[in-house]
């Protein structure tokens, strides 16, 4: 039977899509890198995954403070489908606001935050899912409020882990390019000089459309001009 890896094929790079093991072998390599500052791509992405979740929160606390429900209510009051009450609508605008300050923030700071509150949000799904139906429930879950919590904890842990966790990143991503110096300066090379390929290229083009509109010009002298053209030697 063929491998996961033979499977799914190999990148642009001609590698391997997974490493030697599959997905395990994925999982085993990942590493997070802690000291790189994010580039402008990767910032963006935390400022906008930080301040999406943020006003989901925001909008939900707020839709919560305005029923005026009691601090630990434990009625059957619902805010999109979910239980709410003073207290958990007040802890979703605190988190909200955090949230937004991380997105103006910014950075591996917004990374890190999204990853710890992540854990925490995964974790306070597992809690209130032991207490559904005991008195330990304060803050009104339901079992709607235990898949959200679940889903808002798996998105800050996408967002704080984008372009971090290593196993198989493009060698343009710049934590991969702090673990490989080398190469990453052998990469920037190369590319300079496609660069500068593509400009003489596009000089050449522009050079020669010149020229045709100059022969196309009329006036005295155009067959002169013409001629001159044919009988000059070619440029390589």
């Amino acid at each position: 039977m063929a491998s996961v890896s033979s499977l799914l094929g190999t990148d642009s790079r001609g590698e391997p899509r997974l490493p030697k093991g599959g997905p395990f072998g994925l999982l085993r390599r990942a590493t997070l890198e802690r000291d790189r500052p994010a580039d402008r791509r990767l910032n963006r992405f935390y400022r906008t995954g930080a301040g999406l979740i943020g006003l989901a929160l925001i909008v939900f606390g707020v839709l919560g403070v305005t029923r005026r429900l009691g601090a630990f209510s434990t009625g059957d009051d619902t805010v999109w489908g979910m239980n709410t009450n003073g207290a958990l609508s007040w802890l979703s605008i605190a988190v909200g606001l955090a949230l937004g300050v991380m997105m103006l923030v910014g950075g591996n700071l917004a990374s890190v935050f999204c990853l710890v509150l992540g854990a925490l949000f995964v974790l306070s799904g597992f809690v209130h899912l032991a207490v559904l139906s005991t008195g330990a429930n304060v803050l009104n879950f339901g079992i709607s409020n235990v898949f959200f919590s679940f889903a808002v904890g798996l998105a800050l842990l996408f967002v704080g882990m984008y372009g971090r966790v290593s196993g198989r990143l493009p060698h343009d991503n710049p934590f991969w390019r702090a673990r490989h110096p080398e190469a990453a300066v052998g990469a920037e090379r190369r590319q300079r000089l496609a660069d500068r390929h593509r400009r003489e290229i596009s000089e050449d083009w522009r050079r020669q459309d010149r020229e045709r509109e100059w022969l196309r010009r009329p006036g005295p002298g155009r067959g002169a001009r013409r001629a001159a053209r044919e009988e000059s030697p070619p440029r390589n």
